[in-house]
């Protein structure tokens, strides 16, 4: 078998792998960074790219990093919890949402046509969501069954092409490539709200795919300082026919764009520090943005054109990080990760089952080489508990809704050049 079919099949494997069971929600319900060695940077590589998962945050530093092979696995903790004060029919008290383990793997590979030239695959998994109450919120509604809650997983593999304009400049391209698959279940409670009951809640996992691209660019200022932008357009995705009740435009739930503008330095021969601002527009999509706005009697009809969705707004994030050449052997890195939550005070009833209101990320993360052209890389991120505390609609009994949730992973991958 060639090499080039090798990495296919190497890349095909990750894919699988990744498109099995996996949720997290850091920025949103975006990752906060991609490949190890970004992970432990707070995701900051817009400008400074490090391995064959570049192409997922800039697909012009594909070409700067050579030919080389990575595979990597995350564990991830999530544990949010939400909590109802309210004065009507919706229960009350504390409910706490399974804090499971998931699996999230990541993987790539790139390949030099020449020394100004690559391609190559990187396939990761963008984003998620998973809650499980045992107790459902709901069921003071009149209808529904336990648990409530949803599983919302995304992968993309990114096929890139990178070159250098000149010995300061380089370009790259990536298709997007996106698959997602999706349940709900315990939301019962809002069948007479929804253009289709049938299609709401409780009818297993459903999958989607779309195709979108990413185009960036890095270009030394500097014998010291690396600029970047990078731009990925919203992924437009087939429907989630089982749940065209509940989604917004008959269960259409498309991938919003992002882009990013980063900043590397070389502050002396053994240290970076690496800075990223990036926009994530989820107040594009309908069927996340859309707010609920009065309900069960009065609220936008879900399923519809203008249903009622998640309430998000735009995100922006900053990333800052940094790495320390310890020794030959031993890379060090740090980062720090904001970004304000996307949900408003007003809609985060609904959010229970999409509590991303975590805002402040750590992340440590080191490099071992164990060859010339080998190493091992390893990375954790704790998102410090976001709290989070809003009105509940009077027709859904008045008082307050309270979302908390905190964050564990840690990442670890092998990298090899040739």
């Amino acid at each position: 078998m060639s090499g080039m079919k090798r990495n296919v099949v190497l890349a095909l494997a990750v894919a699988a792998a990744v498109a099995a069971p996996a949720a997290f929600a850091t920025n949103g319900y975006f990752a906060h960074g991609y490949g190890v060695k970004a992970f432990g940077m707070a995701g900051a590589g817009v400008a400074y790219p490090q391995d064959s998962l570049a192409a997922a945050t800039n697909p012009a530093g594909m070409v700067m990093v050579g030919a080389r092979k990575d595979v990597g696995v995350q564990l991830f903790n999530p544990s949010p919890r939400s909590q109802e004060s309210v004065g009507g029919s919706l229960s009350t008290g504390k409910n706490e949402s399974d804090g499971d383990f998931f699996f999230v793997p990541e993987g790539g590979f790139n390949t030099m046509l020449d020394a100004n030239t690559s391609i190559g695959v990187s396939v990761y998994g963008n984003g998620g969501m998973n809650t499980e109450y045992k107790t459902n919120t709901f069921l003071g509604l009149g209808a529904g069954t336990s648990p409530l809650g949803v599983d919302l997983a995304q992968l993309i593999i990114a096929p890139t092409w990178s070159t250098k304009l000149n010995k300061d400049n380089a370009f790259g391209a990536s298709l997007l490539l996106g698959y997602q698959r999706f349940k709900a279940t315990g939301l019962e409670a809002f069948g007479g709200n929804s253009t289709d009951s049938t299609k709401l809640t409780n009818n297993g996992y459903d999958s989607a795919t779309g195709t979108g691209v990413r185009i960036g660019w890095t270009g030394n200022v500097s014998p010291t300082v690396t600029l970047g932008a990078t731009y990925a357009s919203k992924i437009a995705m087939s429907k989630f026919d089982k749940y065209k009740g509940l989604f917004a435009e008959q269960g259409d739930f498309d991938i919003p764009a992002n882009y990013a503008v980063g900043m590397a330095i070389k502050m002396n021969p053994k240290m970076n520090v690496a800075l990223d601002v990036q926009k994530i527009e989820y107040g594009s999509v309908k069927s996340i943005a859309n707010p609920l706005d009065a309900a069960p009697s009065g609220a936008t009809t879900l399923g519809n054109d203008g249903g009622a969705g998640f309430g998000w707004k735009d995100q922006t994030v900053v990333k800052l990080g940094f790495d320390y050449k310890y020794s030959n052997e031993w890379m060090l890195r740090a980062g720090w990760n904001h970004g304000s939550s996307p949900i408003p005070d007003s809609q985060l009833l609904f959010n229970i089952i999409a509590p991303a209101v975590v805002e402040d990320h750590l992340t440590l993360g080191a490099t071992m080489h164990t060859g010339k052209s080998s190493e091992v890389n390893f990375a954790y991120m704790h998102a410090f508990e976001g709290k989070q505390t809003g009105p509940v609609l009077a027709a859904f009994g008045g008082g307050t809704s309270e979302l908390k949730m905190s964050q564990n992973a840690f990442s670890m991958s092998w990298g090899w050049g040739f």
